[in-house]
């Protein structure tokens, strides 16, 4: 008999990885939220995700750096050049995935596909460091280069193909992870610290 979730459409991931010239940096989520919360076509595009604001408060000390208020929605030409000039790369862990209820919840997500982080770092010969926005992600991670997740807002060494990479665990930057957004960009501002990006 067939399972619930083998009748789940099981979705790709919309977007290719976002890989500057020089990354040093690579910031991985798990999987974007639903289109129907696209506020742009692009990473973090959840208009009440406090990704943005954290990048915003951390490099700019505003919150709303990267926030189009007329038009409701992200900057994106401004974020991708910003992060461009600072060598950060952006993908997810999850290439395809089950949401088991309709939303975006890591909780309630399947990830049938992991990202190819080989394929992925082969386009990033400067990075070695990896970022994840949450548990899911890290667990992921982890998972792939076969050490065990960091606790939030710690990093672990791993080698992974002849690299040596340090591997963040990031506090998720989804409203409904218990932390205010200033606290966030605190733990965020101390990571990009640690690997010369402040």
């Amino acid at each position: 008999m067939e399972s619930k979730e083998n009748n789940i459409a099981i979705e790709s991931h919309p977007w290719p990885p976002f890989v500057p010239p020089r990354a040093r940096v690579l910031i991985m989520g798990t999987f974007p939220p639903k289109p129907c919360r696209w506020s742009m076509d692009f990473y973090y595009p959840n208009k009440i995700n406090d990704f943005w604001r954290v990048v915003g408060i951390v490099f700019f000390d505003n919150p709303g750096r990267f926030w189009d208020d007329e038009r409701k929605c992200f900057r994106l030409d401004d974020i991708k050049d910003f992060l461009t000039e600072r060598g950060i790369a952006l993908n997810d862990t999850g290439a395809k995935v089950r949401r088991l209820r309709d939303n975006a919840s890591d909780k309630y997500l399947e990830i049938v596909e992991p990202v190819n982080l080989s394929a992925l770092l082969r386009q990033m010969p400067e990075c070695h460091t990896l970022v994840t926005t949450g548990e899911k992600a890290a667990a992921t991670l982890a998972s792939i280069v076969g050490v065990e997740a960091p606790a939030t807002g710690c990093c672990v060494s791993a080698e992974y193909e002849g690299r040596h990479l340090a591997i963040w665990r990031m506090p998720s930057t989804s409203r409904a992870y218990p932390m205010p957004v200033a606290r966030k960009a605190q733990e965020y501002a101390r990571m990009f610290a640690s690997v010369g990006l402040l």
